[in-house]
């Protein structure tokens, strides 16, 4: 996994453009006090890098009716099926998060369903098929906290080490 110095001008623009997504590229580039030019260069050098992941608008689940936030830990009956099930996880509309955990379980995924009834289709219907010995279920009531990394922290790349 790549690790990548950031400078200061780096550090700006992502703390801007990571509180919101729809921000103006000149106003960006006000903020930073650089040219338009040098804000589009540096956010493609992020893309470019693997840093930015694209941007996107957030749908809230619960107003479009996934009332039901529930995370699942899945225990495998043959280890050595991982990426067949991982696979055929993305398939599945519902889940849209899965880990690599350690612990006791083999996958740990995130799922979205309409209420309690409709989660118990997509874990029996859907998931328990993929070859699963079981599962464990955690219906979350809330989410108390969602937020983007905390970009101040990360050290800054020193002028030595550019040039």
């Amino acid at each position: 996994m790549g690790h990548h110095g950031l400078d200061l001008l780096d550090k700006k623009i992502l703390t801007l453009i990571g509180e919101d997504a729809r921000i103006p590229f000149l106003e960006v580039a006000r903020a930073c006090n650089v040219s338009g030019a040098a804000i589009h260069q540096r956010i493609q050098k992020l893309i470019n890098l693997g840093i930015l992941k694209g941007s996107q608008f957030i749908i809230d689940p619960e107003k479009v009716g996934y009332e039901t936030c529930a995370f699942v830990g899945l225990h495998l009956k043959d280890p050595n099926t991982f990426d067949r099930v991982a696979n055929e996880l993305r398939k599945i509309p519902e889940v849209v998060e899965c880990y690599c955990p350690t612990g006791d379980f083999d996958l740990f995924v995130k799922i979205y369903a309409f209420n309690n009834h409709h989660l118990a289709d997509i874990i029996h219907d859907k998931i328990q098929p993929l070859g699963l010995s079981g599962s464990d279920t955690i219906i979350s009531f809330n989410t108390m906290i969602h937020r983007q990394l905390p970009i101040a922290k990360i050290p800054v790349e020193s002028e030595e080490e550019e040039g």
